[in-house]
């Protein structure tokens, strides 16, 4: 399901308000088969700057237009909707697998796994298309991958834009409270009353 811009982004969920870009670990983001090392990274911008570009995108090596996009969160997400705005004159990709928190997978493994969600891509040059998921199940994604397995018939895939909507919670990933238990505590540490002369225990 698509959404076209028939309403005020600014009072809906278009709104960068919404936007999960600043959630993005743009430093882990990679791509497989992409034909410039690094350059995935440069697709994931601010939603206000989703039709900029300096010349900066995603492209398939040539002949080969199938693409596999990690994309690591700095918190668990809430994703609504994903926009991807590709190149023109058929380089757009033209489908999108989408698979959830699986690290490490690779073209053979998308092959025989089951995406969590399947989308037909329109060329959607001008950013004003997003795809709706299936909410229910894109809670607590701490990644995910896009596969994007062929373009409009361009001997490569472009990405120039990918875009997701939605919400973040608010424990980092990597800044998780670690509680410790006692499960022996030690004599030395806790003073009982009578050594402390005191009404109270106390834990040092």
């Amino acid at each position: 399901m698509s959404c076209t811009h028939d309403h005020n982004c600014e009072d809906h969920e278009c709104s960068s308000d919404w936007s999960l870009y600043k959630h993005i670990d743009l430093s882990k983001v990679t791509a497989l088969n992409e034909s410039v090392s690094g350059s995935a990274k440069s697709v994931f911008k601010a939603w206000e700057q989703r039709l900029h570009s300096s010349g900066e995108h995603l492209e398939s090596n040539e002949g080969d237009p199938e693409l596999l996009v990690f994309v690591p969160f700095t918190s668990d997400v809430k994703i609504k909707s994903i926009s991807i705005v590709g190149g023109p004159e058929g380089t757009s990709p033209s489908k999108l697998r989408v698979f959830i928190n699986r690290e490490g997978i690779d073209f053979s493994d998308v092959e025989s796994m089951q995406a969590v969600q399947e989308w037909e891509l329109a060329e959607n040059l001008q950013g004003v298309l997003e795809y709706q998921t299936r909410y229910s199940k894109f809670q607590s994604v701490g990644n995910i991958t896009l596969h994007f397995p062929e373009s409009f018939g361009g001997d490569t895939t472009q990405i120039r834009y990918i875009g997701f909507k939605g919400e973040a919670t608010q424990l980092k990933r990597d800044v998780v409270a670690t509680i410790v238990y006692e499960i022996r505590p030690n004599p030395s540490d806790h003073k009982t009353k009578a050594e402390t002369g005191g009404g109270f225990s106390q834990v040092e």
